[in-house]
């Protein structure tokens, strides 16, 4: 389903849209198996998106490419797929802003959010609930601007990972810049509480430089609990030229789970 013109106000009026993902959920993802359309819902309007139900996407729910955008009390419930689903992100972001996500929910099994490009993006007021990546910017790949990021006031319950910054290790010509984290609360990480990585898609693999990470600002109080095997924070940059200028962590606060590396900040 696509949304697409200018100015459009989309009122679901708390109806559901169904994508059957029993039918293709296999544990594969888009890794192989049952080939699984996606996006479930594409919104490329202007306007504003609200009170509507994403339900059982068979993998990716909802692609965002509208700039002058709200979206605004959007469910995107894959709690069916706990046991099978994967690669289930609930919001995937291509915005050149203004965009704002708020006070919407999302259960899946890969990202809350993420951001693959784009700037003057806000998320704010949401819950993310189930085994999710939690809320990510990336992965990055050559050619990307991300930019202006605010993410505030969410709940982040049971993820794996809480927020994450992820870049392709193969990346050029890219940057990530400006990105506030404000007033988030997060528990039950499993494995990281804070997570940058330019070594995608590798997990703590051998960091590129391509991608220009800087300005990263954790203010006002971000609570983050992690479980006993998780790590609070880690941060695997190629260099301080690929993450330089300001990370200012001090509006985060981490407890639980062991310490992690920090590298090149």
């Amino acid at each position: 389903m696509i949304v697409k013109g200018d100015s459009v106000t989309f009122n679901g009026a708390g109806y559901s849209l169904d994508g059957n993902g029993a039918q293709y959920w296999d544990g594969l993802g888009g890794s192989g198996g049952k080939t699984k359309p996606a996006p479930l819902l594409r919104i490329n309007h202007s306007g504003t998106f609200k009170d509507t139900i994403i339900l059982n996407s068979p993998a990716r729910g909802v692609a965002i490419g509208g700039a002058g955008l709200v979206v605004d009390t959007v469910t995107v419930d894959n709690s069916a797929g706990d046991a099978l689903g994967k690669n289930t992100d609930g919001f995937d972001v291509s915005s050149d802003g203004p965009l704002t996500i708020q006070n919407s929910k999302v259960h899946g099994q890969d990202d809350c959010l993420a951001i693959n490009r784009g700037n003057d993006i806000t998320f704010t007021s949401n819950t993310c609930t189930g085994p999710t990546h939690g809320i990510s910017i990336g992965s990055i790949s050559s050619s990307t601007t991300v930019s202006n990021i605010v993410i505030s006031k969410n709940t982040v319950t049971g993820a794996v990972v809480g927020l994450r910054i992820k870049t392709d290790a193969v990346a050029t010509g890219s940057t990530v810049n400006g990105v506030t984290y404000t007033d988030n609360v997060l528990t039950g990480i499993t494995k990281y509480g804070v997570f940058v990585d330019q070594s995608y898609p590798a997990t703590l693999g051998t960091p590129g430089t391509g991608v220009v990470i800087e300005d990263i600002i954790f203010s006002g109080t971000n609570t983050v609990s992690v479980g006993s095997s998780a790590y609070r924070l880690e941060i695997n940059c190629g260099s301080t030229t690929s993450c330089p200028g300001t990370w200012n962590l001090a509006g985060l606060d981490i407890t639980g789970g062991k310490a992690g590396v920090v590298k090149n900040v």
